[in-house]
């Protein structure tokens, strides 16, 4: 597992403190806003959709939040769904490549911004295409190491069609072609194991190690992209080692 996609892991253990800082519903709103924009309000037809509403509950919203959401992105309610959906891309620190998913009313004000946390950062945003193609979509799904064991959560990914099963610290993670990602999903919880979180991401398939100064800075990169309001997700390519990942992550937690 690469750095960036064990700090995803660690940030998605946070998620319940950080709904209760308020940082995360906003950014789970409006994606089930435009899931039901774009595919419709029911979350059986609309795999997006079902995949945002898993992800609220796992944080806890109130049922209440998740229909007013469906809502407005079906524009049954007044106002209806503003948002438009952008991928800007960039450098960071190391020269590590960076993806960062946006949902916004004004793209004018959100590449500003972008660029000056870039910027701060000592990065750069570049271009349409310049770092995507480092990138290709996968399923995540995130099992607490004491919710199973590794060869039978193994035989149930691969059964249903997972391409990987990747034990680090105290999680594993599965990952899934995109098309797969639903199958693999239900049969583990068909099992009764219970899943932390699942998401569709975007993984690199080159990594750039950081160190010391660079690891501290990129981390520091990454909470200020992932605190605007305006991102959904960030994706990036760094690989830091387990135990300064560790350490990295508890301090900024802090």
């Amino acid at each position: 597992m690469s750095g960036h996609n064990k700090w995803s892991s660690i940030k998605h253990k946070k998620g319940a403190a950080d709904a209760k800082r308020g940082k995360i519903f906003t950014k789970l709103i409006k994606e089930i806003s435009i899931a039901a924009k774009n595919g419709g309000a029911d979350p059986l037809m609309n795999p997006r959709l079902r995949t945002a509403i898993a992800a609220a509950k796992e944080v806890n919203m109130p049922n209440d939040n998740i229909t007013r959401a469906i809502k407005k992105g079906t524009g049954e309610l007044d106002g209806g769904m503003s948002f438009e959906e952008v991928t800007y891309e960039g450098y960071g620190p190391g020269g590590t490549a960076i993806l960062v998913e946006a949902m916004t009313d004004n793209k004018n004000r959100t590449v500003s911004e972008l660029r000056h946390i870039f910027t701060r950062a000592g990065g750069n945003m570049g271009e349409t295409g310049s770092v995507n193609w480092m990138f290709k979509k996968k399923g995540a799904i995130y099992i607490s190491k004491g919710a199973t064991t590794e060869d039978a959560l193994m035989e149930i990914a691969l059964d249903s069609g997972a391409e990987d099963v990747v034990l680090e610290g105290d999680s594993f993670t599965i990952y899934t072609d995109p098309n797969s990602f639903e199958n693999v999903r239900a049969a583990i919880e068909k099992k009764g194991i219970k899943i932390e979180s699942a998401e569709l991401t975007m993984i690199s398939q080159t990594k750039v190690k950081l160190t010391g100064a660079e690891a501290e800075a990129m981390i520091r990169f990454i909470e200020k992209l992932e605190d605007y309001d305006d991102v959904q997700k960030v994706h990036a390519n760094f690989d830091i080692d387990d135990a300064e990942m560790d350490k990295l992550a508890a301090a900024a937690s802090e």
